[in-house]
């Protein structure tokens, strides 16, 4: 018999995921003052020059501008720039939704953030307590709560790993041996067929082709009303590396939100077939 409730895992990017833009644009970068694009500009520069990973030059930017400005760089105020993240329309009320949904179907839907993002920042957002788990930058802070150094750097294919965990069950970023030990597909609690994995742009590649091959579902999602985004995302259909695009739209009733309930749906038959 198959069993009862089933746990399956959507996996999502944050910036221009579920929210417009990098989580940095908001209080953050209004704090700190001077433009988003010179500040990204810098960090592109910093990791050239140093043969850096980009993730890291950001992250030491950061520190580096606040030590020197406004902003500040504790553990709190990360906190409190993440309340200020916009979030694309229908995203606060999707998650209680697709759980309702999945619920009805027989299936325990968790959800799971991996992204590039500041840690402590998408705690705070509206939907913080959203998410089973949140895999994300993240940094080491002083006796004075303030960011030191880089703790956690989650780059395009860094972010695979946090997939093999969400897979395998391994749910602690510093376990590093059980991650690596052999584990029979079929004995994983989350495998990668129930699992769906939603992202925007390029760093999400190697996890939205990894589930894909391995018998998942990806989603890659563009801005509402971008046609030269919405042609980017179309090329990754042409390269095979996701199943669907669709807007950033996440209400009820959108291309989005049916190919996730579809989907929901594919994976409680399947279920329900193996009864058979």
């Amino acid at each position: 018999m198959p069993k009862e409730n089933i746990e399956v895992a959507i996996c999502y990017d944050f910036d221009g995921t579920l929210s417009p833009g990098n989580m940095q644009e908001y209080d953050f970068f209004n704090a700190l003052g001077g433009s988003a694009k010179n500040f990204w500009a810098e960090s592109r520069k910093i990791a050239k020059d140093n043969n850096a990973d980009p993730i890291l030059a950001y992250m030491m930017l950061m520190i580096d501008r606040a030590a020197t400005g406004k902003a500040k760089t504790t553990r709190q105020a990360f906190h409190d720039y993440g309340k200020g993240i916009a979030l694309y329309k229908g995203v606060e009320a999707w998650f209680d939704a697709i759980n309702s949904y999945g619920k009805a179907l027989g299936l325990t839907v968790n959800h799971y953030i991996v992204s590039s993002g500041i840690k402590e920042m998408i705690e705070s957002t509206s939907i913080g307590s959203k998410f089973k788990k949140i895999y994300a930058c993240s940094f080491i802070y002083d006796q004075n709560d303030v960011a030191k150094w880089p703790a956690v750097a989650v780059n395009y294919t860094t972010k695979t790993q946090f997939i093999f965990r969400i897979n395998k069950g391994i749910e602690d970023d510093n376990d590093h041996t059980t991650i690596n030990k052999f584990i029979p597909r079929e004995t994983r609690p989350v495998p990668f067929s129930r699992m769906i994995y939603i992202g925007d742009g390029s760093t999400d590649i190697p996890c939205m082709r990894l589930i894909k091959d391995l018998g998942g579902t990806s989603i890659a999602v563009y801005p509402p009303r971008t046609p030269q985004k919405k042609q980017e995302a179309q090329h990754l259909i042409d390269d095979n590396r996701v199943n669907f695009i669709s807007q950033a739209d996440y209400t009820e009733g959108t291309r989005l939100d049916c190919i996730v309930r579809a989907t929901l749906e594919r994976i409680a038959a399947e279920n329900k077939l193996r009864s058979f």
